[in-house]
């Protein structure tokens, strides 16, 4: 498995969850270059700014990179170096590309031309915005495409609009043609001008006095549109959930305590989830410290296995000292991920890694059934319920097996309960217990009197 790669955010996760010193982790930047100097693998990791672009304001750019069969290309591209990607956003391709140089670019004849003028939005080192301004910065940089192209001619609008660990985005406010690609298209453009007039449909008579009808008058500037303008409007994209703010920042903006206990409430009130949120809350201090890590601005998904799943488990798995928290470190994966993020990652790159709280260990995903498949063989879980619970921080999303890493995962004949290890029977189960507990580790006070 490759190792890991401890940016700033999941340094800080770690402080926090596990209150050890800075000196006791690895250096960022040599874990960083590690990671770079790693053999390039066939499966994406979900942080990759690949990944990112399919769930950000440029996903008009990443459906033409499908369209042009460069998905593999880029893959390999971002295995062996960082990448930098000058984006339109999906209301620049809207409003400034010509229908007739789309025509021209989707036409299967020009599927070259095509690759060329997207590769040239590619350049395959990375290169911040402090680089971009600097007055050191090289004057020119060779492309994907193989163009020489000028820093100056990128009209930057929007620095560092994604940054990740392999690669940064950087929006610009208009789509970027190379001079090879303009000069297919005016050479198409040149040969259309010499074709055969199309003929025109026939002149209109007016029935009453036999004459032919006059043309409408132009509008005049400044008349309102012939329709409505809700009806020309097209839905624009989803926003994709903001980055989270450093630490400190999110003390002021997050209630991390009250989010954590909505979560928990929804999994009760949903139903088939008693077991998680009993550990959560009763069995650990879980429920406290993601808590903590919300208030501090992160961001948390987590894998929900369901009662049926976690009736499995036997009772030595969970009686072991730092059991429960083990298997649940291995259920929360510090990005905020949606049904629809995981599977739109999964269908176009087959496989992707999702780092988890459990460092090093990293729960691989992929599609099957038109769902998304964790873990690998027997130990495997779909995604059964998505999107039980989403506002933006924490995301829960319901799965129907106990994840465990490769290493140790468990061989169907002992997982199921056996004579000397007899599975755990429902820790009361009842809703209003666990919801008293949980108020209760949040230091609520509850005028239930079930509660008292």
């Amino acid at each position: 498995m490759d190792s890991p790669i401890y940016g700033g955010a999941l340094l800080s996760i770690l402080l926090l969850l596990f209150s050890v010193s800075t000196s006791a982790l690895p250096p960022a930047s040599s874990s960083i270059a590690q990671t770079q100097t790693s053999s390039s693998s066939s499966t994406i990791n979900s942080n990759s700014v690949l990944v990112a672009l399919l769930d950000s304001h440029y996903t008009e750019l990443a459906e033409l990179v499908e369209k042009a069969l460069l998905l593999q290309t880029l893959e390999q591209a971002v295995g062996s170096t960082n990448l930098t990607i000058f984006a339109p956003k999906n209301e620049a391709l809207e409003r400034d590309l010509d229908p007739e140089f789309k025509r021209f670019l989707l036409e299967p004849g020009n599927l070259k031309s095509l690759q060329t003028l997207l590769l040239f939005h590619v350049i395959p080192s990375r290169l911040h915005s402090s680089a971009l301004s600097s007055a050191t910065a090289p004057p020119s940089l060779r492309a994907l495409s193989g163009d020489r192209v000028r820093l100056s001619d990128r009209p930057v609008v929007h620095p560092d609009a994604v940054v990740r660990p392999d690669g940064v985005i950087h929006g610009v406010s208009k789509l970027l043609v190379p001079q090879s690609v303009q000069e297919a298209f005016n050479r198409r453009r040149s040969l259309a001008a010499i074709s055969a007039v199309l003929p025109t449909g026939a002149p209109e008579v007016d029935p009453r006095t036999h004459r032919l009808k006059k043309p409408a008058p132009p509008s005049p500037a400044g008349s309102p549109p012939a329709l409505p303008v809700y009806d020309a409007l097209a839905p624009g994209p989803s926003i994709a959930p903001a980055p989270a703010p450093g630490p400190g920042a999110g003390r002021r903006h997050f209630d991390g305590e009250s989010q954590v206990k909505d979560f928990i409430q929804t999994l009760i009130l949903y139903g088939g989830y008693n077991e998680l949120a009993d550990i959560l809350v009763n069995l650990t201090s879980l429920a406290t410290e993601m808590g903590r890590l919300v208030s501090e601005g992160y961001v948390l998904t987590v894998l929900a296995p369901n009662d049926e799943a976690m009736g499995k488990l036997t009772a030595d798995q969970l009686s072991e000292p730092g059991a429960p928290e083990r298997i649940v470190y291995y259920h929360l994966i510090p990005e905020y991920q949606t049904e629809e993020s995981m599977y739109n990652a999964v269908r176009r790159f087959g496989k992707v890694r999702y780092d988890t709280l459990r460092l090093p260990h990293r729960v691989v995903a992929r599609e099957a059934d038109g769902s998304v498949k964790f873990g690998q063989g027997e130990g495997s879980a779909y995604l059964f319920d998505p999107d039980i619970y989403t506002d933006g921080r924490i995301s829960v999303q319901g799965i129907d097996s106990v994840l465990f890493p490769p290493e140790e995962e468990i061989p169907a004949t002992k997982v199921a309960p056996a004579a000397n290890k007899p599975a755990v029977a429902p820790r009361r189960g009842k809703l209003l217990e666990v919801a008293c507990r949980m108020l209760g580790s949040f230091g609520q006070q509850t005028k239930f009197t079930t509660c008292q």
